[in-house]
């Protein structure tokens, strides 16, 4: 008679498991965009009336680290001021950032020289907040569209160039007849599938859009959100989108970056972030989500914030959010805490784990 010795192992948890299979998707995926410890820090002049004075620091983006793969949509959020629009024009160098790296398939975009810079911009491009104010008043439709085709491949002939404007004016949504007209004659949604067929037109790889839908009617943002879903699937497009709305990010985005006054202080996959977010500033955000459901919508509790947000030219010490934050001890003022966890999920909080 033999016997045999059982070993007992343990069963990873569902948690595990998803951040383990999470890992080889990410591994499979290309890294498109990796950005390093960034920062962006404004001198402001000083009101003093003695000319020696120095200068205040305004800190708008303070040490931000952010992954975008291949095919993917990052989503960033948080409060007006938080940094989120700083943020982009940093990647795409509309500001110059003080430190850190935005590594682009392996080369720091901030280190470039011009005309490395100016060759990149085939493969970034960005659709404004504003969709009228982004656009030039005195030029058609057709010529808006036509401009970066023109200015990359001066050698294309115009009936080529018309012939791409046309095309992508159709993908978007608009109709090849009105390319004579100008921005004044369309609405906020159709001047901004100007905007989207603009970006598009050099074929890039990925797209910053600095809250694109916020200037918008409800109906129409969820259009222009649609749209840039299927224009993503269609193309492999990869999307960094900036809004207020979570609602929206959540339906657009694989991965979310919570920001608050020029920190990262939350990082994940949407479904996990939004389904047990941890960061006290993240669950207050979602806590003013509208629920459909009137019942759930009545029986919520929303977590209200105290005060105003602090000025980023004199942050707190510590924790930039423990002057605001319901659970906030002594170590919040003495120690800032960096962002730990994984791809999966990552939080900035002393009190997190």
């Amino acid at each position: 008679m033999s016997i045999t010795n059982e070993v007992k192992t343990e069963q990873p948890s569902s948690v595990e498991l998803k951040a383990k299979i999470e890992k080889v998707a990410l591994a499979d995926k290309n890294l498109l965009l990796d950005i390093k410890n960034l920062k962006v820090h404004f001198n402001i002049a000083s009101k003093s009336a003695w000319p020696w004075s120095k200068p205040s620091k305004l800190k708008a983006v303070d040490g931000v680290n952010a992954r975008l793969y291949e095919g993917e949509t990052l989503g960033v959020v948080g409060e007006s001021g938080c940094g989120k629009s700083t943020f982009a024009r940093a990647i795409i160098g509309l500001v110059e950032a003080t430190e850190g790296e935005v590594m682009w398939l392996g080369q720091d975009l901030t280190r470039m020289q011009a005309v490395q810079k100016r060759e990149k911009r085939k493969e970034i491009q960005m659709i404004f907040q504003d969709p009228l104010a982004s656009l030039n008043p005195r030029m058609t439709v057709g010529d808006i569209i036509a401009e970066p085709l023109v200015t990359f491949y001066p050698k294309l002939s115009k009936a080529e160039v018309k012939a791409k404007v046309k095309a992508m004016m159709d993908k978007v949504g608009l109709l090849p007849n009105v390319i004579n007209r100008y921005p004044h004659e369309f609405s906020g949604g159709q001047c901004q599938r100007i905007g989207i067929a603009r970006a598009l037109i050099l074929n890039p790889k990925m797209i910053i859009c600095d809250e694109p839908v916020s200037a918008l009617d409800v109906s129409i943002q969820a259009q222009v959100v649609n749209l840039l879903k299927e224009l993503q699937r269609e193309l492999g497009l990869s999307l960094v989108f900036i809004a207020h709305d979570l609602s929206v990010v959540k339906h657009i985005s694989d991965r979310v970056l919570v920001m608050y006054l020029g920190n990262a202080v939350e990082l994940g996959e949407a479904d996990a972030l939004f389904a047990n977010p941890k960061h006290p500033y993240t669950k207050a955000l979602m806590s003013a989500v509208p629920i459909p459901d009137p019942k759930k919508e009545r029986a919520k509790v929303i977590q209200m914030l105290e005060g105003d947000l602090p000025s980023p030219i004199n942050p707190p010490s510590g924790c930039v959010f423990r002057t605001r934050c319901p659970i906030a001890t002594a170590q919040c003022a003495e120690q800032k805490p960096q962002i730990k966890g994984t791809d999966v999920h990552a939080v900035s909080c002393l009190l997190v784990d």
